[in-house]
């Protein structure tokens, strides 16, 4: 019961409603961005990404592919380098991501990593990957592994992001692609497909109704507090 919680509590604490979770308004073409994590000029993850791209496309999305090369190094430089700049406004033109990196030395790779460390958790008074969907991928060279697509779900968790139940995850990458660059017909061809699918799905689910799902109780408190303070000091001059 209400009355059995502390006022400050009772105030600011909403209860979730179904009404404000009814979505579809927007009628544009989902927006998705996709980053991929390695330099080399046969990137895998880079094929990868091209690959999504297509079926994303075929399925009705609007897309952006962020070219890693020449971004520098984190702090490296001011933030207005037109790499770090063009990638900050892709993050906030983005409804959804897709993100993809090799796996090495039983990680995400560093070029994928510095990409996401260049984004702030805040630009001013917006979130640029707060409310998001993201689908999550990696290429492996040997076997199978799910190091970096855990890793990459433990980032988007920390950029507030919403991260889809699926992912791919293509072992011995260098056999899975032909010589134009071309994924081949395969069971991790149609992990993708899956993947992709749902990353849709779930992003003209969320995309209308994203600031309420990531809307916190103690976001709301914290502002309130502030704003009591505000308008205590105003009072006091």
């Amino acid at each position: 019961m209400l009355s059995n919680l502390p006022n400050i509590v009772a105030a600011l604490l909403e209860i979730p409603q179904q009404e404000r979770l009814a979505g579809g308004k927007s009628k544009h073409p989902p927006r998705i961005l996709l980053l991929y994590g390695s330099l080399r000029e046969r990137s895998y993850s880079r094929l990868l990404t091209l690959e999504a791209e297509r079926l994303l496309q075929h399925m009705g999305a609007e897309t952006r592919v962020f070219d890693p090369t020449g971004l520098p190094l984190p702090d490296a430089t001011a933030i207005d380098h037109p790499k770090v700049q063009e990638l900050r406004e892709l993050m906030l033109w983005s409804e959804g991501q897709v993100w993809t990196s090799p796996e090495r030395h039983g990680s995400m790779s560093a070029v994928f990593k510095a990409q996401i460390d260049w984004v702030p958790l805040a630009l001013g008074a917006v979130r640029p990957t707060q409310g998001r969907t993201l689908a999550v991928m990696q290429v492996c060279g040997g076997s199978q592994s799910f190091n970096s697509v855990n890793q990459l779900r433990v980032l988007g968790r920390w950029m507030r992001m919403i991260t889809i139940p699926n992912q791919s995850s293509v072992a011995k990458a260098f056999q899975e692609f032909d010589e134009e660059g071309r994924m081949k017909p395969s069971p991790y061809y149609d992990r993708v497909v899956d993947v992709m699918e749902e990353l849709i799905k779930f992003t003209l689910l969320t995309r209308d109704v994203s600031d309420y799902l990531v809307d916190r109780y103690s976001e709301r408190k914290e502002s309130a507090e502030q704003l009591s303070k505000r308008v205590s000091l105003t009072a006091a001059l």
